[in-house]
């Protein structure tokens, strides 16, 4: 068997458990979630599903932390016998201090060479380019040439969303620009999205249907007819994104699409009932 020159690691906010990760050639560094008291890792010993009931019962929200250096370390060692080099691709510094770990952990380890990218993204958008990646290392191409897809991939994607309530993203500490949202009527659905690496007000919206209906309008405004790869993201609303995955197939020249449930490490800072869309065109 061929070696392959490149391996592709992310870390667990790019919305893939480590499992699925696996499965698609991407090697994922677990995020930590605090609660009450107890640390686990997400996709490791906390699923979504068990996230969300835990997050309704628990009267504290929960916090987050990032892998730490050694975190990033341990998988290297595990990979560097199988590879040439190694690119990992990491949520925005703006949100989070992982691409610090990840940084240190490439200074640290000397076995084959390291190349980290920031992503200047989260969730799905981490975890579109890092599919994309490993899709890439998986036919052969090297490190230089992964990189270059990354960053083109980078350039093209958008994130946006709607979410129920800006409460998590305020007390999290993640909420950005879109501080100028607070305070508005309870029935407002703020359009959110990411821009330069941090999470932006785009406008708002008087009910959650003309909040989704703009996401699609958006999305619209921005790829046409053109081929599109889309993943959309729910916050335990499973029906709600299945219905948006009916409508965005009938309207869309959609080359793939998934649909994925928030994480623990999203699902803190954005809360349930979140519902966003990750799209790129492959062509200008």
């Amino acid at each position: 068997m061929k070696k392959q020159k490149v391996a592709i690691v992310t870390d667990g906010t790019c919305s893939l458990t480590p499992a699925q990760g696996e499965q698609l050639g991407v090697h994922v560094v677990p995020i930590y979630v605090n609660f009450d008291n107890k640390t686990y890792q997400a996709g490791v010993d906390l699923e979504a599903s068990e996230f969300y009931r835990l997050m309704h019962a628990s009267k504290k929200l929960p916090t987050t932390a990032q892998p730490t250096a050694a975190d990033f370390i341990n998988l290297y060692t595990r990979l560097a016998d199988g590879v040439d080099e190694i690119v990992t691709v990491v949520i925005s510094h703006h949100m989070s201090a992982t691409l610090q770990s990840a940084e240190m952990a490439k200074e640290q380890f000397t076995k084959v060479p390291v190349h980290i990218i920031d992503s200047e993204s989260v969730s799905l958008g981490l975890g579109m380019m890092a599919i994309a990646a490993a899709r890439a290392a998986a036919q052969g191409q090297d490190a230089k040439a992964v990189i270059q897809l990354v960053e083109e991939i980078k350039r093209r994607i958008n994130v946006i969303f709607t979410v129920d309530t800006l409460e998590y993203l305020h007390k999290g500490g993640r909420i950005g620009g879109a501080t100028a949202f607070l305070g508005s009527a309870l029935s407002i659905k703020p359009i959110l999205y990411i821009k330069d690496g941090r999470i932006e007000p785009l406008e708002k919206q008087r009910s959650r249907k003309r909040s989704v209906a703009r996401l699609l309008k958006i999305m619209e405004e921005k790829v046409g007819s053109a081929e599109v790869n889309v993943a959309i993201l729910h916050g335990n609303i499973p029906d709600e994104a299945h219905e948006l995955e009916q409508q965005i197939r009938g309207r869309f020249n959609c080359v793939e699409l998934v649909t994925s449930e928030m994480g623990p490490v999203i699902g803190v800072h954005a809360g349930p009932g979140t519902l966003g869309l990750v799209f790129y065109s492959l062509t200008d």
